[in-house]
């Protein structure tokens, strides 16, 4: 129950963070409530390696991409604790839209238990590590239709603030499981800046977004 109290503490503090504004390279002008938009939607896709291998796995086509990760997602962001095989149709097409054709497996797995007496499944919750799977924004270019994203990968080690005795600091990591530094366990500025600050050790992906009837969606993802 302790670590559990820590983690969410930990987990509401770099949520906060996260969603205010950050100096970012941008192309040509970009608002904040664009930079927010796409935070908040790579937000919902952004997962856990320890579950999908990648929180955020490489394709060329969002109907390519890992289904782990796909059905993952929509287990992230689904409310119901039994949806029915509609309901997390739904959820797929609205996170991934209209160009998302790829159908649920009937049979459930590997994220949704299939309950046959209720025809409902039943969402499996991720058995978690002591570290967070995180990005930074560090470049975004306006699209015709949406946005290039180019997003700095990195992991936050909770192990210090797990122990016994806890330690008031969080390490950080690139995604070969490197210390790259401590911060504060409070401070988002002294993270943002300690990955900026060491960049080139980081992992970057780029993301294509499209906007489509006002909202995101992505389309493709490669280093």
């Amino acid at each position: 129950m302790k670590k559990l109290v820590i983690i969410m503490i930990i987990l509401v503090i770099i949520f906060v963070g996260m969603i205010t504004y950050k100096k970012i390279e941008k192309s040509n002008t970009i608002s904040i409530e664009e930079i927010e938009n796409i935070e908040n939607y790579l937000n919902q896709i952004y997962l856990w390696s320890e579950v999908t291998k990648e929180a955020l796995p490489c394709f060329d086509d969002i109907n390519q991409a890992d289904e782990t990760w796909i059905w993952e997602v929509v287990n992230k962001n689904i409310e119901e604790d039994k949806p029915s095989y509609e309901q997390i149709q739904e959820k797929a097409q609205e996170l991934f839209g209209e160009d998302f054709i790829k159908n649920f497996p009937k049979d459930g797995k590997p994220v949704f238990n299939y309950q046959e007496e209720n025809n409902q499944y039943e969402a499996i919750k991720p058995e978690l590590d002591e570290q967070g799977d995180l990005f930074l924004l560090n470049k975004i270019e306006k699209l015709k239709d949406g946005y290039e994203v180019e997003i700095v990968e990195y992991l936050e080690d909770y192990a210090p603030m797990l122990k016994e005795e806890p330690q008031n600091y969080i390490i950080i990591r690139n995604l070969k499981k490197e210390e790259i530094g401590r911060i504060s366990g409070s401070s988002q500025e002294e993270e943002t800046r300690l990955v900026k600050n060491n960049i080139n050790q980081f992992s970057k992906k780029n993301i294509v977004l499209k906007m489509e009837k006002e909202k995101l969606y992505v389309q493709k993802v490669y280093e």
